[in-house]
């Protein structure tokens, strides 16, 4: 396979696709109803990380950008992005001509991604923006593409199902901070103490709302993801200062998104 693969990241398109297959399961849909919207979020995860590269090729303290796209120019990157999102809004296009509102959502999640590239030192702000983007709206999507529509406009919500959207969007969002923590991004900013401090409070939020939803939904078969902000608060016992640059730390969160991707696309498809 050629090494010019590793430019899309392709390890990253679980954080997309979780909040999508996470909808898929709790209303039991049809996968294969929804395979339009899966793959087209797919290659727009390709061109949110291709974007993010051609942004950051231009910052010389980006070493790890810089080192993954050696030997590539700008513009290589730029017809990656292109081609990418193209195809994916190719992918899109059905269910926009059947459902109108899908665009407006899909040109919110476009403005969103592309804000938090152009202002990734944003603090707080730009997890929230990442959360509603990557995960929020995603999950909105595929319940409006089903049909589960409110005023034809917003999706239908319960109350178990709202839970556990919070929860996964919670747990996300402390593991979004200690990635940039490693990459010297929006929390990296502040002093030792004070970025502690906000990824305990975030983490201790997060615990407390998985908590009071596994009680009330009973949904335990998602109690597994507790430890990630478990592992957080193990990981920021102390303030931190030698996170700069620990691929092997965020490679180890990759990776365990990446087998959660695989829980859920089991429980899809299990009797």
């Amino acid at each position: 396979m050629s090494k010019g693969f590793k430019l899309l990241r392709v390890e990253y398109i679980f954080s997309v696709l979780i909040p999508c297959l996470l909808c898929i399961y709790l209303n039991s849909y049809y996968i294969i109803s929804q395979i339009w919207i899966l793959a087209g979020f797919a290659f727009y995860a390709i061109t949110g990380n291709t974007l993010n590269d051609f942004i950051d090729m231009k910052d010389p303290n980006e070493k790890e950008t810089l080192e993954r796209v050696k030997g590539y120019g700008r513009k290589e990157i730029a017809v990656l992005a292109m081609a990418s999102f193209m195809l994916g809004t190719m992918c899109f296009i059905n269910g926009i001509l059947v459902r109108p509102i899908l665009g407006i959502y899909l040109g919110l999640i476009v403005f969103m991604v592309v804000f938090y590239c152009l202002f990734k030192k944003l603090v707080i702000i730009n997890h929230i923006i990442l959360g509603i983007s990557h995960i929020i709206l995603p999950y909105f999507m595929i319940k409006i593409n089903a049909g589960d529509v409110f005023m034809n406009i917003f999706p239908e919500m319960g109350l178990f199902e709202s839970l556990i959207l919070a929860t996964i969007t919670v747990v996300a969002f402390t593991g979004q901070m200690v990635h940039e923590m490693i990459d010297g991004d929006s929390l990296a900013k502040l002093k030792p103490r004070s970025s502690q401090m906000v990824i305990w409070v975030a983490c201790i939020i997060s615990l407390l709302i998985s908590i009071i939803s596994f009680i009330i939904t009973k949904y335990w078969i998602f109690l597994p993801i507790v430890f990630f902000p478990l592992g957080i608060m193990y990981i920021y016992r102390k303030p931190r200062t030698d996170l700069l640059g620990r691929t092997s730390l965020k490679d180890t969160g990759i990776i365990l998104g990446n087998l959660m991707l695989v829980y859920i696309i089991i429980l899809i498809l299990a009797p």
